[in-house]
C-alpha cells in the first residue's frame, strides 16, 4: 500500500492561496488607483479583513446552510467511538460531531484549525452504509481536518466571491459606462473565472490526499470504495430542488452531489455482482483493469468540486 506524502498537498495549497490573494490584490489595487484613493498597505489591509471575516464566519456558515446539530456521545455512541478512534489514529484532537436531518447522504468536515474541527454526517448517509463503509468516509473527514485544506479551502473561497462583488459593483456603478470602470470590471469577471477555477482545483486534489488519508487511518479502500458508490447512487435520488439547496457547501462534501446522476452508469460497471458495494475482489480487479473516462466527463471535472468519481475508485484500488 503506498500512501502519498502530504508536502505535495501543502505546497499546492500554499501556492493556490498565494496566487489567489495576489489575483484580488491586483484587481483592488487597479480599482484603488484608478479613483485615486488608496495606498498598497491599504489594499492589503482590506483583503485581509475580508478573509479574516471568512475565516471568523465561514462554520457557522456551514452550521446554519446545513442544519448542523451537534450530539452527545449519549446520543450516538457509535458515531463518537468511532470519531474517536479515528482522531486517536490521526493524532489530533477529537472533532465535535455534528448531525445534520437531510436525506441527502454524505458528511463533511469544517471548522477553523485542528483544534477546532468539526465532522458531521447527515440522517440520510447513517440510512445507507454499513459500519465499515461509514467509518470509511468519516476517516476521509478526519484527514481534510488532519491535512487543514478544509481551513484553506475556506479562506481561498472568499477570493472569487470578492472578485464577483468588484465586478457587480462597476457594473451597476454611476461610471458603469467609463471605459477605466469597465476595463475594471472585465478584469475583476476574469479574475472571478480565474479564481474559481483555481478553487477548484484544489479542491479536487484534496479528495485524493483524503481518500488516501482514510486508507492511512486503518480503513480497507474497498470501504472507502463502496461508500463512495453508495453516496453517488444515493444522491442520483435526491430531487435536484433538494440538491440546490446545498449546492453552496457542495465542496465540502464526499462526493459531487450535483454530478451523481452522470456518473452513476459509469459506477454500475465497477460492481461485477451487481449487490450494490464494491467488494474486494472488485476492486482488485478495477486495479488491472483499464478504466475510460470519457471527454465530456474530463471537461465537466474542470468545473466540478470533486475528481471524477471513476478516476477516485481507480485511485484506491492502487492502495489495495
Amino acid at each position: 500500500m503506498k500512501v502519498p506524502n502530504t508536502w505535495k498537498l501543502n505546497l499546492r495549497l500554499i501556492l493556490a492561496t498565494a496566487l489567489l490573494f495576489a489575483l484580488v490584490y491586483v484587481i483592488i489595487a487597479l480599482i484603488g488607483t484608478y479613483f485615486g484613493y488608496g495606498r498598497p498597505l491599504t489594499f492589503g489591509i482590506f483583503v485581509l479583513l475580508w478573509t479574516f471575516i471568512q475565516y471568523m464566519i465561514g462554520p457557522k456558515m456551514v452550521e446554519i446552510t446545513m442544519g448542523v446539530r451537534y450530539v452527545s456521545e449519549a446520543e450516538a455512541p457509535k458515531l463518537h467511538q468511532m470519531v474517536e478512534d479515528l482522531a486517536a489514529r490521526a493524532n489530533i484532537p477529537k472533532p465535535r460531531i455534528g448531525i445534520s436531518e437531510t436525506n441527502i447522504p454524505n458528511a463533511f468536515a469544517f471548522g477553523k484549525s485542528k483544534k477546532d474541527g468539526r465532522i458531521c454526517v447527515t440522517s440520510g448517509i447513517l440510512k445507507l452504509l454499513n459500519e465499515n463503509e461509514l467509518k470509511a468516509v468519516l476517516g476521509h473527514e478526519m484527514s481534510h481536518i488532519n491535512h487543514r485544506d478544509m481551513v484553506v479551502m475556506t479562506l481561498i473561497s472568499v477570493v472569487p466571491l470578492i472578485c464577483y462583488w468588484i465586478y457587480i459593483s462597476t457594473l451597476f456603478s454611476d461610471g458603469g459606462r467609463d471605459n477605466g470602470t469597465a476595463i475594471i470590471g472585465i478584469g475583476a469577471l476574469i479574475a472571478y473565472f480565474l479564481g474559481n477555477l483555481i478553487v477548484l482545483f484544489v479542491s479536487r486534489v484534496r479528495e485524493y490526499y483524503a481518500d488516501a488519508g482514510s486508507v492511512e487511518l486503518g480503513n480497507q479502500p474497498n470501504y472507502l470504495a463502496s461508500a463512495l458508490y453508495k453516496l453517488v447512487y444515493g444522491s442520483a435520488m435526491i430531487s435536484k430542488e433538494d440538491l440546490k439547496q446545498v449546492e453552496g457547501v457542495k465542496a465540502f462534501f464526499a462526493n459531487d452531489i450535483s454530478d451523481a446522476r452522470n456518473e452513476i452508469d459509469d459506477l454500475r460497471s465497477m460492481d461485477l455482482d451487481k449487490d450494490g458495494t464494491i467488494s474486494e475482489s472488485e476492486l482488485a480487479q478495477i486495479k488491472y483493469t483499464k478504466t475510460r473516462v470519457k471527454t465530456a466527463d474530463k471537461i465537466m471535472e474542470i468545473f466540478s468540486t470533486h475528481p471524477n468519481m471513476v478516476k477516485r475508485i481507480k485511485r484506491l484500488s492502487e492502495l489495495s
